[in-house]
């Protein structure tokens, strides 16, 4: 059977226009001119016997072979992309890029970040953040390190280290929070409560933990991010909900409080790792997490 493939620009210019959608943007991409990339589509037609593109007004649409064929060569391309990337990082002096969310970044992992670059030189750690929604598998990142629930992805290493624990905090400056911080969860049904519009679940799996009716919730003044939340609720703007990682070094200094405790929630903290990743490192660093969070675990029991 032949193995034989069609060439390769040819596919390449291929690709790049049933993805994009639009043979000016593969070309801009490819910095080739715009009737360089429609010759390699011919030619391609000519050596498969297909048409890939058929008119469509002042355009052109994938036919039914163009939409089988751009599956093919989106996913074949899209690993090149990916291994080459992931050999290029596996030399002897490429740092460790690891994904992690704003708030986490800032609130637990950077003050620890001294420490571990001085009991894990060999990590050489770049770190790569983001407030939105982070991909593991994207290109360039080693591994993420966030709080997600199981079930975990077959194409992914996941290493747990934490399970997760949210509570309601607030600042010794809000104005009630004498009266509160006597007062049962309940007392919390009355008051408009701190959120983000990230994780909205987050105020109701609090209620539920407690017996309360999370119907009876009040939502208050609504933030884009947790980081900007536990600002709010240490400036004494009302009350929050985070996860306990994220407060502790706030609750041990007294800059907030938690009257009313942790519940455990079906997300775990974990370092997510792609399968592909075959970097020794990412369970040494999974390994240091782990203890880490063991140790401000039970320093916060004493």
């Amino acid at each position: 059977m032949s193995r034989e493939l069609p060439p390769l620009n040819a596919l390449r210019a291929f690709e790049a226009a049933a993805r994009l959608q639009s043979v000016s943007q593969a070309a801009d991409e490819l910095s080739v001119t715009h009737g360089a990339v429609s010759r390699q589509i011919r030619l391609l037609e000519e050596q498969l016997g297909v048409a890939l593109f058929s008119k469509d007004g002042r355009g052109v649409k994938l036919t039914d072979a163009g939409v089988r064929l751009r599956e093919a060569a989106g996913e074949a391309f899209e690993r090149l992309r990916s291994t080459c990337a992931e050999l290029k990082r596996q030399t002897a002096d490429a740092p460790f890029v690891l994904g992690c969310p704003g708030s986490l970044l800032a609130r637990w992992f950077i003050p620890r970040l001294d420490r571990l670059n001085r009991e894990l030189p060999e990590l050489r750690l770049q770190l790569s953040t983001s407030e939105g929604e982070l991909d593991p598998r994207r290109p360039g990142v080693d591994a993420t390190l966030c709080f997600a629930a199981p079930p975990w992805p077959a194409d992914m290493q996941v290493f747990e280290l934490a399970a997760e624990h949210i509570g309601a905090v607030l600042s010794p400056r809000y104005v009630r929070h004498a009266e509160l911080a006597q007062a049962p969860a309940s007392a919390l049904l009355g008051e408009p409560l701190l959120h983000t519009v990230s994780r909205p679940q987050a105020w109701p799996q609090w209620a539920q933990a407690h017996g309360l009716d999370a119907r009876q919730l009040q939502l208050g003044q609504g933030f884009e991010h947790l980081y900007y939340l536990l600002e709010a609720a240490a400036a004494g703007l009302g009350v929050a909900i985070a996860p306990q990682q994220l407060v502790a070094d706030d609750l041990a200094a007294g800059r907030l409080l938690a009257p009313w405790g942790f519940v455990e929630t079906d997300a775990r903290l974990a370092l997510w790792v792609p399968g592909r990743n075959r970097d020794g490192r990412a369970e040494r660093l999974a390994q240091w997490l782990r203890q880490e969070l063991e140790g401000a675990g039970e320093a916060g029991k004493r």
